[in-house]
């Protein structure tokens, strides 16, 4: 059973397990970097790069965004400049495909005479004149013309990225939405988000040092029964627990308590878009900021239950885990940073785990059942849809009729927002993910899933603790 998906991801968690191992033991990891760049990097393998030196400068700049990146760029997402192939970004090309054909129609649709043909009939695009349009790839009859991106370009789906003046990729940071498709995509590992997890042991070992274990609380994305498939949940859970968490909840019972509060935001104003994902609801500010205002007023599950959580133990220190890159732009939120103290990924939720030597295929169970099949089912693409529409059936609300779309992937996104813009829309929900498949395609996952789920997401779902939400909301918010 494979723990990730590809080499770079690989690359990124040893850097990350090593830069945990040695803030356990409390050293200065820039003083520990030739031990980690020799484990990360060992001697004698052939090069990720051009030489060793090169690989090992950018486990450096690695190690850097591992414990928390540079004062002087506070954003998420960043690029490392020595890491970038710069791939080149040339756009339309003709390729050697080109049969040099009689007819030339790539010649006929181009409305700016860019391209040309030479004295052996082949056909080359005029950069100088050429506006990417794309009507000479869609004239050939032999697809010889193809439009070549970067990898990271052709993942950023809302043109975010460009290329730098030296080549290397660049984020616009003003239309970025944290999404971590770039991160994922990137084939060279240029494009990295920035970690907590030394933040996050340093409050582990204060509270220990304090006496207050009991002070570290971790809430779990209901997506976390997707990845660790090589043990159970209830022995994940138990890690969890051994890292120094003196307890650990599921988010999927915020999720419940969305459910609740967005189905009767939804019936009093007759249309809404959901706020459970963070890129999402950056995608709208900064795209369609004409429907900002249809955007739920309510917190995403992570904050809400957090928000439930510090209500009761105020001095609390809480730490999100899930597949999310977004999530850690979310937290930087003044009105969930009051809430949820730090956010990390599943992929370092591995690293904390093998720093401390743990193996969870060899802990005990632990039982983790806390929430309702429909709060749990928030992970997956429909999940918040379908919760909604449970919950206005438990509050028996019988007089909305309740006609949800669901979009997962920024492209689905973007056509419905477009519609309601437009008031052509015939829906009145809009579930919105920035991931496809949601959130077990997120970027943040070990593995990800953007069509049929594990075996083990299911068995957790069925597991649940129930199928009804309203009961368990009761409980927990101290609703009549």
């Amino acid at each position: 059973m494979k723990l990730f998906d590809n080499k770079v991801q690989e690359t990124k968690y040893k850097v990350l397990r090593e830069v945990a191992y040695q803030t356990w033991k409390g050293n200065d990891v820039f003083a520990e970097f030739n031990e980690i760049a020799n484990n990360v990097i060992p001697k004698g393998e052939p090069p990720q790069t051009c030489c060793i030196y090169k690989d090992r400068a950018v486990v450096a700049e690695r190690m850097r965004l591992a414990i928390g990146g540079s004062k002087k760029n506070d954003n998420i997402v960043q690029v490392i400049d020595i890491a970038c192939d710069e791939c080149p970004e040339a756009g339309y090309v003709v390729t050697d495909m080109c049969r040099g054909c009689l007819a030339h129609s790539c010649v006929e649709s181009c409305k700016r005479n860019a391209i040309i043909v030479d004295e052996h009939q082949h056909a080359h695009i005029d950069k100088s004149k050429c506006v990417e349009c794309g009507r000479c790839a869609k004239a050939c009859q032999y697809s010889a013309i193809h439009n070549f991106q970067r990898p990271c370009e052709r993942a950023c789906k809302v043109n975010a990225i460009s290329m730098g003046p030296g080549g290397e990729a660049t984020i616009d940071y003003e239309k970025c939405i944290n999404c971590g498709a770039c991160v994922y995509h990137c084939p060279f590992g240029a494009t990295v988000d920035v970690s907590s997890i030394v933040s996050v042991i340093n409050e582990i070992k204060k509270a220990e040092d304090e006496c207050r274990k009991d002070k570290m609380i971790a809430i779990v994305a209901p997506s976390i029964a997707s990845q660790f498939l090589y043990a159970s949940i209830g022995q994940v859970i138990t890690g969890i627990k051994e890292l120094g968490f003196a307890d650990v909840l599921e988010v999927a019972v915020g999720a419940e308590m969305v459910a609740y509060k967005e189905g009767l935001e939804l019936k009093e104003k007759g249309f809404l878009t959901s706020s459970c994902c963070p890129a999402f609801v950056d995608y709208i500010k900064t795209k369609h900021p004409a429907m900002v205002e249809h955007i739920s007023h309510n917190l995403s599950p992570m904050a809400e239950l957090a928000k439930h959580v510090k209500k009761n133990k105020p001095d609390s220190v809480i730490v999100f885990i899930g597949p999310c890159i977004a999530k850690k732009a979310e937290v930087r939120q003044e009105r969930v940073h009051q809430y949820v103290d730090y956010a990390i990924t599943f992929e370092e939720l591995q690293a904390l785990f093998d720093s401390k030597n743990i193996e969870l295929k060899k802990l005990e169970w632990t039982d983790w059942n806390q929430a309702s099949y429909y709060g749990r089912n928030f992970a997956r693409t429909g999940g918040v849809a379908a919760a909604v529409e449970q919950m206005l059936k438990e509050l028996r609300v019988d007089d909305f009729e309740y006609k949800p779309i669901v979009c997962d992937g920024i492209d689905k996104c973007k056509t419905a927002l477009l519609k309601a813009s437009k008031g052509v829309l015939p829906n009145n929900f809009i579930e919105g993910m920035a991931c496809v498949g949601g959130c077990i395609g997120g970027s943040g996952n070990l593995v990800r899933y953007e069509d049929d789920m594990p075996e083990e997401m299911e068995d957790h779902l069925e597991d649940a603790a129930t199928t009804e939400m309203l009961a368990n909301v009761k409980k927990i918010i101290n609703i009549s």
